[in-house]
C-alpha cells in the first residue's frame, strides 16, 4: 500500500471512529446542529479555521500564486482581513440573537416566512458553489495521484460525496467540528513542512529566495518571457485588471462574513465571549497557513515552473507538484492524501449548513409556520437534505469536470455571499428602519445580481483561459457580456442598494419596535440559546 493510501485510509478511518462516537451524543436538534452549543474557543477557533482552509485554499491559492505570483497571492490576503470583519460586527450579535442559521438572526425582528425562505434559497445556492470547487479539488487529486489505476476524476468525486454524506448523516455538527479539528491540524503541520523544505532549498535566506522567484520564466506563444514574476499586473492587468482586483476584495472582504458554513460555528460555543475568542484563534492560524503559502506557491513557481505546472495537472497542481520536487512521491503522497482530507471536511461542513439551512429555516419555519409536528423532525428532514445536497453536488462537479481553478470557484461563492447575505445581517443587526421588504430586496438584489454576472464574465463564457469552464466554452464563442472575472464591486453595491430603497419605500411597525430588544439581545446575550447536556 503506497504512503498516499495508508494516511488517506488511516484518516477515514479514525474520522468514521469520530463520527460513530458523535452519532450517540447527536440526540435532538440543539447536539445535531450546534453539537449541543459545547465547543470551546480553540476547539471552535481550529474548526472554523478547518472550515476556511479548503481544498480551494491550498491547491487553488498555492497554484495561482506559482502560476501568476504576486496577483494570485492576493487571494489569500483578503481572506484573511475578512475575519476582522467577523470579529468586529458579526460574531457576537450573531451568536447571541440566532439559533442554528444566519436567517435566524433576520427572523427576529422581521416577517419570518419570506427572509427565511429567501435565505434558504441563497444559502443553498453558496454551498452548491463552494462545494464544486472542492469536487474539483478532489478529482484532480486522484487524476495526479492515481493516474493508470482506474480511479479516475468521476470515481473520485462520487467517494468524497459519499464519506462526506456518511459524517453529516450520522455524526452531525459535533462529528464534523472534529473531522475539521484534526484535519486543520494536519493541513497546518503538512504546509508547515513544506515551506521549511522550500527555504531550505535556499539556505534559509529569504533574499535569495525572492530573487529566484522574481526571475522565473514562462512561455507565452510559444516564446520563452521573462518578466519579474513578483510584479503586480500579471493576473490583473489593464485595462479591466485593477477593477478586477477591488471587485475581488469585496468579495473576499465581506464574503467570509455571509459564507453560512463559517457563520453557523458561532452556534456551537456557548456564550459571546467564546466566540470572539474562537474568531482569534481562528485569524492566527489562517495567517500562518497564508503566510506558508505565499511560500508554497513562489516555491512552486521556482522549481517546477508554470509551464510544468500547467502540463501536468492545471493550476491547481501546484502545491502537489511542489511536494514531489522536494520529497519524491513519498511527500507527494502525503501531501495529496493531506489535500483529499482537507476536502473531506471542508465539504462536510458546507453540507451540514445547507442541510440546516433546509431543515430548520425552509421546512418548519416557512412550510409548517415553526411547528415541530414530530419529535426530531427537524434533524430527519435535515438528513434528507444532506443526502440531496450530497448528490446535486457530486452531479455538478462531474458535469463541470476538473479543468476550472478550484480557488477562482470559491472566491465566486464568496461574492454571492458578500452580495446577498453580508448586507442585510448588517443592516438587520445595526439599522433601527430595516424592514422585511428591505431583507427582500437586498437578498434577491443580491443573489440575482451576483449570479447572473458570473454566468456572463469571462470565467463562464470561456474566454479567459486560466479559469475557464470548458463546457461552457462550447456555448459561448463571444467576448463576455460583463468583463470582469468576479462581480463584487457591482454586485455588493447592488445588494446593499435593494436593501436599502426596499426599506425606504415600505412601512413596518413591528421591525422598528423590536429593534431595542434585538440590540439589547445582541449585545448582553440576555434571552440568548444556551449550552445543553450531551
Amino acid at each position: 500500500m503506497s504512503i498516499s493510501v495508508a494516511v488517506f485510509v488511516l484518516f477515514v478511518v479514525a474520522t468514521l471512529g469520530i463520527t460513530f462516537w458523535a452519532a450517540k451524543r447527536s440526540r435532538g436538534a440543539s447536539a445535531y446542529f450546534a453539537a449541543g452549543r459545547k465547543i470551546s474557543a480553540w476547539q471552535n477557533g481550529f474548526a472554523v479555521a478547518g472550515d476556511f482552509m479548503s481544498g480551494a485554499s491550498f491547491l487553488g491559492i498555492v497554484g495561482l500564486i506559482s502560476l501568476q505570483g504576486f496577483d494570485g497571492f492576493l487571494f489569500s490576503v483578503g481572506g484573511f482581513i475578512a475575519y476582522v470583519t467577523i470579529l468586529l460586527l458579526i460574531a457576537e450579535p450573531l451568536r447571541n440573537t440566532g439559533k442554528y442559521t444566519m436567517a435566524d438572526v433576520l427572523a427576529y425582528r422581521l416577517r419570518p416566512r419570506p427572509v427565511r425562505a429567501l435565505a434558504a434559497l441563497s444559502t443553498f445556492t453558496i454551498v452548491i458553489f463552494y462545494m464544486i470547487a472542492q469536487m474539483i479539488s478532489a478529482g484532480a487529486l486522484v487524476k495526479l495521484l492515481l493516474a493508470g489505476s482506474g480511479i479516475g476524476y468521476n470515481t473520485a468525486v462520487v467517494g468524497v460525496g459519499v464519506l462526506m454524506m456518511t459524517y453529516v448523516v450520522f455524526g452531525g455538527m459535533l462529528a464534523t467540528t472534529w473531522v475539521q479539528i484534526i484535519k486543520a491540524g494536519l493541513l497546518l503541520s503538512c504546509t508547515l513542512v513544506i515551506a521549511v523544505l522550500v527555504l531550505a532549498h535556499f539556505g534559509f535566506h529569504p533574499g535569495n529566495f525572492f530573487a529566484a522567484a522574481s526571475r522565473v520564466t514562462y512561455h507565452e506563444q510559444g516564446e520563452i518571457v521573462i518578466t519579474d514574476f513578483l510584479r503586480p499586473g500579471l493576473r490583473y492587468s489593464p485595462p479591466y485588471g485593477p477593477l478586477d482586483l477591488i471587485s475581488l476584495g469585496l468579495a473576499l472582504l465581506f464574503g467570509c462574513a455571509g459564507l453560512p458554513h463559517i457563520l453557523m460555528r458561532f452556534y456551537t460555543v456557548p456564550d459571546a465571549p467564546t466566540a470572539r475568542k474562537s474568531v482569534v484563534c481562528a485569524m492566527v492560524l489562517i495567517g500562518s497557513f497564508f503566510v506558508m503559502t505565499s511560500i508554497l506557491g513562489l516555491g512552486a513557481a521556482v522549481l517546477v515552473g508554470p509551464d510544468y505546472i500547467l502540463t501536468h495537472g492545471g493550476t491547481n497542481m501546484g502545491g502537489p507538484l511542489l511536494a514531489r520536487s522536494l520529497g519524491g512521491e513519498a511527500l507527494l503522497g502525503v501531501v495529496s492524501a493531506v489535500a483529499f482530507a482537507t476536502i473531506l471536511a471542508v465539504v462536510a461542513g458546507l453540507t451540514i449548513s445547507a442541510s440546516t439551512s433546509v431543515a430548520h429555516d425552509l421546512w418548519v419555519n416557512v412550510i409548517h409556520r415553526g411547528v415541530e409536528r414530530r419529535s426530531n423532525e427537524t434533524v430527519f428532514v435535515a438528513r434528507i437534505a444532506a443526502l440531496g445536497v450530497g448528490a446535486a453536488s457530486i452531479a455538478l462537479a462531474i458535469v463541470l469536470g476538473p479543468t476550472s481553478n478550484s480557488g477562482v470557484l470559491a472566491t465566486l461563492a464568496m461574492a454571492v455571499a458578500a452580495s446577498a447575505h453580508f448586507p442585510v445581517i448588517v443592516l438587520s443587526i445595526f439599522w433601527r428602519r430595516f424592514n422585511t421588504a428591505g431583507a427582500i430586496a437586498g437578498l434577491s438584489a443580491g443573489l440575482l445580481g451576483s449570479i447572473g454576472l458570473i454566468l456572463v464574465s469571462p470565467t463562464f463564457m470561456g474566454i479567459d483561459a486560466s479559469s475557464t469552464i470548458t463546457a461552457a466554452r462550447h456555448l459561448f464563442q463571444t467576448r463576455p457580456w460583463f468583463p470582469l472575472e468576479n462581480p463584487g464591486i457591482v454586485s455588493v453595491p447592488l445588494g446593499f442598494l435593494g436593501a436599502i430603497f426596499g426599506t425606504w419605500l415600505s412601512q413596518e411597525q413591528a421591525s422598528d419596535s423590536k429593534f431595542n430588544e434585538l440590540m439589547v439581545r445582541a449585545n448582553t446575550g440576555l434571552g440568548a440559546e444556551q449550552s445543553v447536556a450531551h
